[in-house]
């Protein structure tokens, strides 16, 4: 007698999970014909389309399932954009259901919601939940102890960061290269427990990219077109402080308990901004404030009594609006990187919470530079009060600011004075910038112990000069001779002109040179 065969109809959730090949290798599913409903085609479609990681991965789940020689047959009609649409409302759900009822076969799904319901209507159903024990990434191995970041890329040897801040080297991870079908497997995987409860979470996903936190690590997963191939990045911090481990003076732990309300901590990547950023939100919960931080991805190092948020429906501004009801006495917002973000953290500061922020700034004085024309410079002081510029690890240098009217450094008349922000070495004290307003434009200039008097530089002549190709520059100027312009980046060829033929006839006629940036 023949053993009858057994019609298997899947949903999105058992082909994204790539549960059935697993159960077709150990010879659990034997003599049986997939029926894959068209609905099931068309959403794995539009995920892949979308870029989305489990498109991809479902529609490789019916690709490895031909290559086992097992019966496969499409059926049913194809969705309407509508449906699609509708997918997660639990439409295609119902579709894929009736698929499986009128075909008189058995719905395979790792969807509860989908299982019950199917048992409901009177759908002959098999439930395959996820696995409550995770399995060992396959990365894992290799992030030892002093590995701070792993590198796969398609077609390249994989690569790890390895060391001590400031002193970190790439090494090879082996010799063979990543092959195509060694990273599917690898993101297949990192998706996978990414989905697990309590501690993984898809960040953000769009087309071509996907950013995964899986406990304390920070996963980027890329894709053509968006990168020219296949990479998977791997992020991690790999050192916890304390507030403690810093040696910081009396004098600055004082400022930071007492006084410090609007925190910026600057440096450059991989410097330890974070770890820093992670220590003072633990230093003021201990104090007995009530700390929440803003992250995208929500990778700092803290403890559970300190709520982490990420946009809310990927804007900062409604994830703002909930803190000020949540009413916290510290918010960290990590990794400030877009104009509206630096926005949101001025709001937040007078509306009278306490704001640390961290900012990418190769110097001190570049972080205070990204808030420049965004707020109203005589707010800078209220918003700004503390800079702390870390780099290898460790604080390199405290800045204060301060608003005072005066003349500034290297003018003489009296009628020149005008508010001005100081920025000062916490310290020691010392006078290291000067921030104020010339015309309508606004100036940042060093302070050096042999300042050149600035009627020296025609400013006046300098600003008309500019704004023919930017009405809104920022000028900073370095000696007598040398002024560094922050422009917006389509004003800056007009500026350079033809071979740089523009800028030179400019340096030469008002007799100064001049560094042009992007603003």
């Amino acid at each position: 007698m023949f053993e009858k065969e057994e019609k298997i109809v899947p949903d999105t959730s058992i082909l994204i999970s790539k549960k059935l090949t697993e159960l077709i290798d150990k010879g659990k599913l034997k003599k049986i014909k997939i029926l894959i409903p068209e609905f099931v085609i068309g959403e794995l479609q539009a995920q892949a389309n979308k870029g989305k990681e489990i498109g991809f991965l479902g529609l490789e789940e019916i690709k490895e399932l031909r290559k086992r020689k097992i019966k496969i047959e499409f059926v049913g009609r194809k969705a309407t954009i509508e449906e699609i649409k509708l997918a997660k409302k639990g439409r295609i759900d119902a579709l894929i259901r009736e698929v499986a009822k009128q075909y008189k076969a058995t719905l395979y799904t790792r969807d509860l919601v989908q299982a019950l319901v199917a048992e409901v209507f009177g759908t002959k159903v098999v439930y395959l939940p996820s696995e409550t024990e995770s399995k060992e990434l396959k990365f894992i191995p290799f992030l030892t102890k002093d590995t701070m970041s792993l590198h796969f890329k398609v077609n390249c040897i994989p690569l790890g960061k390895r060391g001590k801040p400031g002193t970190f080297k790439l090494e090879k991870l082996r010799k063979e290269k990543l092959s195509k079908k060694e990273f599917e497997s690898l993101a297949r995987s990192i998706l996978t427990e990414a989905r697990r409860e309590n501690y993984g979470f898809v960040e953000f996903e769009e087309y071509g990219a996907t950013v995964l936190q899986i406990k304390d690590m920070r996963i980027a997963i890329t894709r053509p077109p968006f990168s020219n191939a296949e990479e998977i990045t791997i992020v991690r911090p790999i050192v916890k402080l304390s507030i403690d481990d810093y040696k910081l003076s009396d004098k600055l732990k004082n400022r930071i308990k007492e006084k410090a309300e609007g925190i910026l901590i600057s440096g450059p990547p991989g410097s330890g901004k974070s770890t820093l950023a992670s220590s003072l939100a633990e230093f003021y919960q201990k104090q007995g404030k009530i700390v929440k931080t803003m992250e995208s991805p929500r990778d700092l190092q803290v403890c559970p009594e300190i709520t982490q948020y990420g946009p809310l429906a990927k804007d900062f501004g409604k994830t703002a609006e909930i803190l000020l009801l949540v009413r916290p006495d510290y918010t960290i917002f990590d990794e400030m990187r877009n104009p509206g973000d630096f926005r949101i953290f001025a709001d937040m500061r007078l509306a009278g919470v306490g704001m640390v922020g961290v900012v990418h700034a190769s110097s001190p004085i570049d972080s205070i530079q990204r808030f420049i024309k965004k707020i109203e410079l005589g707010m800078l002081h209220s918003i700004i009060d503390t800079i702390i510029f870390v780099k290898d690890g460790e604080i390199k240098e405290i800045l204060s600011l301060k608003l005072k009217i005066k003349i500034p450094t290297g003018m003489v008349e009296q009628d020149l004075a005008r508010p001005v922000i100081e920025v000062r070495n916490f310290e020691t004290g010392k006078l290291k910038y000067e921030i104020y307003s010339y015309g309508e434009e606004t100036v940042v200039v060093p302070i050096t112990e042999n300042n050149v008097k600035n009627e020296k530089l025609n400013l006046k002549k300098l600003i008309k000069e500019i704004k023919k190709f930017d009405s809104s520059p920022v000028f900073e100027i370095v000696s007598s001779d040398r002024v560094k312009i922050y422009l917006n980046r389509r004003a800056i060829p007009g500026l350079i002109g033809k071979k740089g033929r523009k800028i030179e006839e400019l340096e030469k006629k008002l007799g100064v040179h001049l560094d042009v940036l992007e603003k």
